[in-house]
Order: C-alpha cells, then structure tokens, then sequence
C-alpha cells in the first residue's frame, strides 16, 4: 500500500473544500481510474459500500449515473454531471443526490468538482477542488464525512493499483 495520503484543506472564506493526493500510478493509469465506470466501480465508495455505474456517458455535456449501495441493499444515488474535459489534464464537473433515473433531490445542494491530474515521474498526483454555494452547505458535507469517504475511496484506489501493477 502506498504511503501517500490525503491532504485536506479547508477554505471557508471561498467556500471551498481542497484535496490533494499522490498516487504511486502513471498519468494514463490514473487519469482511466477516475474516468472509466467498470473500475470506479471498484474504488469510488468507501467499505463497506459500493458504486455501481447505471450510466456512464464521459464526455463534454455527458454524466455519470451511479448509486452508493450499501450491505443491506441500502444506498444513495448521485449524478455527476460533466462540464469539461481536457483529456489527461483536468475533468470539471457537477455533483448532486439524485434518484435512480438522475433526476436531482433539491433537499442537498449541488458541488462544484474541479480535478487536476499531474505526472510525477511513476507518481501522479491529483488535486480536487469541491466549491459549494455556501459555507452552510459546505459544513453539511464535512459534517456528513464527505472527508471521511473521499479519504476511504481514494485509499481503495491505492489497493486497485496494487492488485493491477
């Protein structure tokens, strides 16, 4: 397992939540882990839940559709709807509760995702930026462990690369 972690900063005065982590993977690698569903389907939701992709559609204006699922057949559905993409380099996009068939719960708020994907020689490191529209909905988030999670699919991640070198 690698011995990179997860940096978190909080910037509250832009309502912002940054996270910053390395992965001992080159760029392609990476860059397919956080873009192809049939493998974020193996490190995206934090143990003991799971992703399951119902729709993946990545491009410019398309969405990922999958549900959190937990042990007991429980679970959250989100959509993450993609603004930009530059291949390699950075994904933008929208992210928000939904129901099976994508249509957003307005009972929580939408995020803001920015990701920046960086080679290192063997080592990429990416660099996620979740704006919120408020603090109010930002401290909801962190108070629902969104760290917590994030921190947990991104060290199941390590574990894939581990198993796939």
């Amino acid at each position: 397992m690698s011995e990179h972690k997860a940096v978190f900063t909080k910037d509250t005065v832009n309502k912002k939540v940054i996270v910053k982590r390395a992965f001992d993977a080159p760029l392609a690698n990476v860059w397919k882990a956080w873009t192809d569903s049939e493998i974020l389907d193996q490190w995206w939701a934090p143990y003991p839940y799971r992703a399951v992709t119902k729709t993946m559609d990545f491009r410019e204006g398309g969405f990922w559709l999958y549900q959190m699922l937990g042990p007991e057949g429980d679970g959250l559905w989100c959509k993450e709807n993609f603004k930009t993409i530059e291949e390699q380099l950075r994904i933008t996009n929208a992210v928000s509760f939904c129901d099976e068939d994508g249509k957003e719960n307005v009972d929580f708020p939408t995020m803001h995702w920015k990701k920046e994907f960086t080679a290192a020689g063997e080592t990429t490191v990416v660099d996620v930026e979740i704006s919120y529209d408020s603090i109010e909905d930002m401290n909801m988030f962190i108070q629902m462990g969104m760290q917590e999670g994030f921190t947990a699919g991104l060290d199941n991640l390590d574990q894939y690369f581990e198993k796939n070198k």
